[in-house]
């Protein structure tokens, strides 16, 4: 079991020897931790009650030192040097990855990405007192991703204003099938709705029924009986007497 450290005490012969033990402990430089020395030590007399230097050392961003523990652990069972920078910004704990292969740590369309993220997501948040959104990216493949949907859904939705048909997507991601839907909102020829159950939900796109004028049965009747103006045609009748 992993242990997440985000504060710790060292003891040893000098404060700085304390102080790279406790560091290094971290797994974080020094700008990124608050260190506190407890006990300078005292040398002694001929070296007869000599004490060490005992030093404290707490992350400043916790939740990145727990993010990074836990995918080092994960990487370093599948054999992989990655190298992991962590940090918390204003909405979210983003986590950039770097390293050989990356390929095999983002998967197809990003399938292992997003379940790394999402289990250093519950470790996080297991760990810490307030909620907080995990985002793991690598290559700038979030960025990519995100391009590529908006194309994506602007390409399909001309597809389906052209067949009339309805089309849909491979299953997605919350947050993937969000972009559709965002991307088509303001299309007025299409809508888009979600069908399926999670890990499979997916993103419908479908052309937009043109609402038709009602028409009362009355209205229809009274032409079908009644038309004394056999020159016009069915749809010019009902122009002038549909019911708004």
């Amino acid at each position: 079991m992993l242990n997440y450290l985000t504060k710790t005490e060292k003891t040893a012969k000098s404060v700085d020897e304390a102080k790279a033990l406790a560091l290094a402990e971290l797994g974080i430089n020094e700008e990124d931790a608050i260190v506190e020395v407890l006990d300078e030590g005292s040398k002694g007399f001929l070296g007869i009650g000599s004490k060490g230097a005992r030093v404290s050392a707490e992350a400043k961003d916790a939740n990145a030192v727990v993010a990074k523990t836990f995918l080092t652990g994960v990487f370093s069972a599948m054999g992989m040097e990655v190298d992991i920078t962590a940090k918390t910004g204003e909405e979210s704990l983003d986590v950039e990855m770097a390293g050989e292969h990356m390929g095999v740590v983002i998967g197809k369309h990003g399938d292992t990405l997003d379940a790394l993220q999402y289990l250093t997501s519950l470790v996080v948040n297991h760990e810490s007192e307030d909620r907080v959104r995990v985002i793991l990216d690598t290559e700038n493949y979030r960025e990519k991703r995100h391009a590529a949907l908006l194309a994506l859904s602007k390409r399909l939705a001309d597809k389906v204003v052209k067949s009339g048909r309805k089309y849909t997507l491979e299953p997605m991601n919350p947050y993937e099938r969000r972009i559709i839907h965002s991307s088509l909102q303001e299309n007025d020829k299409v809508t888009t709705f979600s069908v399926g159950e999670e890990p499979y939900r997916k993103v419908v796109i479908a052309p937009k029924t043109v609402s038709k004028p009602h028409i009362s049965s009355k209205i229809a009747s009274e032409y079908r009986q009644h038309n004394h103006n056999k020159h016009k045609s069915f749809d010019e009748f009902l122009s002038e007497n549909t019911e708004d």
